[in-house]
């Protein structure tokens, strides 16, 4: 048996390629299936057409040139249900140890034995952090779903990517006061190349107020501190969209035993030919592979572990019989 961890399209990708190869598996999934995706904004649209989206050979056809959200949702269930994949939702990993052919993984609701472990668990789980005072206030978000909430209210959106331009100008066309702080000199070169015309016109007819080289010192109920290459801004403020990444759950990967690259929790280990981390019989997939270099790995570039894993099990003689052990 082989329990794949994370219920994303990659995790759904790896159950694929050993249901090809008659090998027994289970996924298990913290939140519902493909958990990242459900908690995109509401309105997003992908950076790349369906067909960079498609998994096991299922067509996915969008309406526009760019999958949305609820499209992507839609398509990844007809997925799940086309190849049977049994998946356990909200179902939280808590625990992996053993070794290759004898793992335990514990979980809120049950322990299981499996031979091999694949995790693909995503790094949307856990927010990148301000570490400044009054972040932790109800008014702090680090997740956005859509514009509603905030209309006619002034907000600060941080970051400088695609998820802080699409807030920035979702909420901005809900009749907020829209500010943004940018730690960079500049909006990131990775912005969708469709958004760029319209952020950086609201941003020169100042629709939008954009501080760059910027970050956020302090916030309090009804306003905050900017430091800026000009000193202390202080703003008026209702709600702050702190739109400035996540990182993959380091300390889960940790306590399975990889290790990282470098500076710890860098890049996990593995190896790129066959995705196996330096724990035998337990493999990465997708962007937890990057470690805190979280655009370096994405659906579209990471469909490709799932096979390669999946041959590496068979190659190395890990068979549908041996599977069923």
């Amino acid at each position: 048996m082989v329990i794949i961890i994370g219920a994303g399209p990659i995790g759904l990708a790896c159950g694929i390629a050993l249901k090809k190869r008659n090998i027994p598996f289970k996924i298990i999934e913290k939140g519902c299936l493909v958990n990242s995706v459900f908690h995109y904004p509401t309105n997003m649209i992908f950076f790349s057409t369906s067909d960079r989206l498609e998994i096991g050979g299922v067509p996915f056809i969008s309406h526009g040139p760019k999958a949305t959200r609820r499209e992507a949702l839609e398509y990844y269930r007809r997925v799940k249900e086309a190849y049977g994949l049994t998946v356990n939702v909200y179902e939280e990993v808590q625990d992996i140890s053993g070794d290759d052919g004898n793992f335990i993984v514990k979980t809120a609701k049950a322990t299981y034995k499996a031979d091999k472990v694949i995790i693909s668990t995503g790094f949307y789980g856990i927010p990148s952090k301000l570490d400044v005072p009054g972040e932790n206030m109800p008014k702090v978000k680090h997740y956005y779903d859509e514009p509603h909430p905030y209309a006619g209210l002034k907000v600060l959106v941080v970051g400088g990517g695609n998820s802080a331009v699409d807030v920035a100008l979702e909420t901005y066309r809900c009749g907020c006061d829209v500010t943004m702080a940018v730690r960079e000199s500049e909006l990131k070169p990775g912005v969708k190349y469709w958004v760029r015309p319209d952020i950086e016109n609201r941003i020169k007819e100042e629709s939008i107020k954009a501080y760059f080289n910027t970050t956020v010192s302090e916030i309090r109920e009804k306003e905050l501190d900017l430091s800026t290459p000009d000193g202390t801004v202080t703003i008026d403020n209702d709600f702050v969209l702190a739109m400035t990444g996540y990182q993959p759950s380091f300390s889960f990967l940790e306590k399975a035993g990889v290790e990282f690259e470098n500076d710890k929790y860098s890049t996990p280990i593995f190896n790129p030919e066959t995705m196996e981390s330096n724990v035998s019989g337990l493999y990465l997939a997708g962007v937890v592979c990057g470690g805190y270099n979280t655009s370096r790995w994405f659906i579209e570039n990471s469909i490709v572990h799932a096979e390669q894993i999946a041959s590496h099990m068979e190659k190395s003689g890990y068979t549908a019989k041996e599977g069923q052990k």
